[in-house]
């Protein structure tokens, strides 16, 4: 169970990688775009037409962070109870709601840019946590030996 605990925090990890080159691909596609002499509007972000090949970015950013990110930090925080980590309840506990906040301010940001500025921040905080997750995977404790001599019984 510990790495599975392990691997868990590193794969936040790693979709939050894959969250900062996926948005920032689009928003280097769209850059592009624009300059190219193309305009921005309501119209065309609802059309079924693809304005640029980048646009694929948004998509894999919005999807990633509001259902496959929390979904890993949810089995995260569950794996975390049978893994005997120490102090591993409480950093997945932390990666779990700083997921949950981070998917609140990547919503409320639509209606309030600013919040933008905390969502990209919070991500690199979420990167440090799930980071120090996994590596506390490797510490052992006397109880965490015994709990895992129990275990594996």
């Amino acid at each position: 169970m510990r790495s599975a605990y392990k691997y868990l925090a590193y794969a936040v990890d790693a979709l939050i990688l894959l969250q900062a080159a996926a948005i920032a691909w689009a928003v280097f596609g769209l850059t592009a775009w624009i300059e190219d002499g193309n305009s921005l509007s309501t119209s065309t972000m609802e059309s079924d037409e693809t304005p640029f090949p980048e646009v694929a970015g948004f998509m894999i950013h919005g999807i990633s962070g509001t259902l496959v990110i929390p979904l890993v930090a949810l089995v995260l925080l569950v794996v975390s109870f049978l893994a005997h980590v120490p102090k591993g309840v409480a950093y997945a506990g932390m990666v779990f709601g700083g997921v949950v906040v981070q998917v609140a301010l990547g919503i409320f940001a639509h209606g309030l840019p600013f919040l933008g500025f905390v969502h990209g921040f919070w991500a690199l905080l979420i990167f440090v946590v799930a980071f120090r997750a996994a590596r506390q995977a490797d510490v052992t404790t006397p109880d965490a030996v015994a709990a895992e001599a129990v275990a594996a019984r």
